[in-house]
């Protein structure tokens, strides 16, 4: 997966967070500390938005941000884990 897939992807559920908490894009940046345009930019998938507005809205929201793996380990890669 590459770097603006992300981007998008994260973009994508900030928003859908954000609408399902009924906040408006203003009301998330102001409890943010960021402006309105960044937010915008994050929700838009913009990669030149810095880790530290990133972090902000997440703790705006109450969440956190957890790496996963893009794909699932084969079958063979987790027998290999038993042996």
């Amino acid at each position: 997966m590459d770097y603006q897939t992300v981007c998008l992807k994260v973009g994508s559920q900030v928003r859908d967070l954000r609408k399902h908490r009924g906040l408006k894009q203003a009301d998330l940046a102001m409890t943010a500390g960021i402006t309105r345009q960044k937010v915008i930019e994050i929700e838009k998938g913009s990669p030149s938005v810095a880790l530290q507005a990133y972090a902000r809205v997440f703790a705006a929201l109450g969440c956190e941000l957890r790496l996963v793996p893009a794909t699932r380990p084969t079958l063979d890669e987790v027998e290999e884990l038993f042996k």
